[in-house]
């Protein structure tokens, strides 16, 4: 029997179909699992599952253990390689994974961080379709009104507040379209409701290049990082690198 390269893939249900269809061309072996979206309201509980996941891909033969998620609301913040190694793409926010980079995100959501938005995958798995984007929230760094003003000064403090909390009653409903999954018709489903609702609709239009590059490859560290055995996840914060990987203390 031929020999071939194994990875295990862990990822956000969000995500099944496009990333199945990633799986399915190529020409490495894949083993995916894909765990509830709805582990996202707890980040506590998405840090355990995700790393039991990852602890259970040990000794199994595996060069990598693939992981589609972001920062995600720092559900990932601190989580281990052990002996395997772990990529996963530079985001704060399935948003930018979905939109194939933050140049995309900063284009659709720069003025409105965290304007709420619908995919196939939330349409299918979410009891609330739409999502609010958690980029708003890590670039606020997770900080209350009092430390925001005391990091940034009032003025700006007051700015980005504002931004990162815009009125719940939000005029649009923005869809991002995904080209494995445009034909099912999921978008048209967002669209009607909105405009039952007296809403706006905008279609997005995504790219799956982060989410076919998890699996296929390459993994630059522009775009992906990689965690070697023996470091763990640590948030920057920012728009770019997101985050890095540090030598887990003993």
């Amino acid at each position: 029997m031929p020999e071939f390269e194994r990875f295990r893939l862990i990822s956000c249900s969000v995500f099944t179909r496009e990333l199945c269809a990633a799986v399915a061309t190529s020409n490495r072996v894949v083993d995916p699992e894909f765990l509830e979206l709805a582990a996202h309201v707890d980040s506590n509980k998405l840090r355990d599952l995700v790393q039991a996941s990852i602890d259970k891909a040990e000794g199994k033969g595996y060069s990598a253990v693939l992981l589609g998620y972001g920062l995600c609301g720092n559900g990932l913040a601190g989580i281990r390689a052990r002996s395997i190694p772990l990529i996963l793409p530079r985001a704060h926010d399935c948003c930018t994974i979905f939109l194939g980079s933050t140049d995309g995100f900063v284009q659709e959501f720069g003025e409105s961080l965290s304007a709420p938005w619908s995919s196939c995958g939330y349409v299918e798995r979410s009891a609330d379709y739409m999502h609010r984007v958690d980029e708003g929230r890590e670039s606020g760094f997770g900080l209350e009104m009092a430390e925001l003003v005391e990091k940034y000064g009032e003025e700006n403090a007051a700015y980005l507040w504002e931004t990162l909390h815009p009125e719940a009653d939000e005029p649009v409903r923005r869809f991002i379209e995904m080209e494995p999954t445009e034909h099912l018709g999921r978008a048209e489903m967002v669209k009607a409701e909105a405009i039952a609702d007296g809403k706006e609709f905008r279609l997005i239009r995504g790219d799956p290049k982060l989410l076919r590059d998890l699996v296929l490859g390459p993994w630059d560290d522009a775009r992906f990082l990689t965690v070697a055995p023996g470091h763990s996840i640590q948030p920057r914060y920012d728009f770019k690198r997101v985050f890095d990987a540090m030598p887990t203390p003993t």
